[in-house]
């Protein structure tokens, strides 16, 4: 047997006796993303969802986390039976970094306003999550920052909590 045909069977092999631990992985996906949209869901009901007709702003929201919902479940049903998922890496500790991150700037956007907290999101991911020299994201942070501000307060009027009132 040459060296391909090895290589080739070896990864048959591995997909055939796929470890128990991605059926786990793919588990704990889908009760993260159950747990979100379920969470979601509970937040969408707490609005004013109102009908097809005369929607209210939970309406929308609550179609997605249910979306969502269901999608983690046919996830969950299907863990049994996964052949085949990634594992948790470093990778999934970016990914984490970027919802918790998002979490924060939600947050942070309704007690300080804007600026501040888009600032500091756009610097941790261009220097964290984008490895991006320090000089280039100080440069994009500024530059999307003032474009943001420039664009929905300025030229368009949006009424935005924030720090900065010309």
């Amino acid at each position: 047997m040459d060296q391909e045909q090895e290589e080739v069977q070896e990864e048959v092999q591995e997909q055939v006796t796929a470890p128990a631990g991605r059926s786990r992985t793919t588990a704990v996906a889908a009760v993260v993303s159950l747990a979100v949209g379920l969470l979601a869901g509970w937040t969408a009901w707490g609005m004013r969802v109102g009908t097809l007709s005369e929607p209210g702003p939970g309406l929308w929201p609550l179609v997605v986390s249910v979306v969502m919902v269901l999608s983690s479940v046919a996830l969950l049903v299907a863990a049994g039976h996964a052949t085949e998922s990634d594992p948790f890496t470093r990778g999934s500790a970016v990914v984490l970094l970027g919802a918790v991150s998002l979490l924060a700037y939600a947050w942070a956007f309704e007690r300080i306003g804007f600026e501040i907290p888009t600032a500091l999101l756009l610097m941790l991911w261009l220097t964290v999550i984008g490895k991006e020299p320090l000089l280039t994201s100080l440069l994009v942070t500024v530059g999307a920052t003032a474009a943001a501000y420039l664009l929905f307060v300025v030229a368009l009027g949006v009424s935005l909590p924030r720090l900065i009132a010309f």
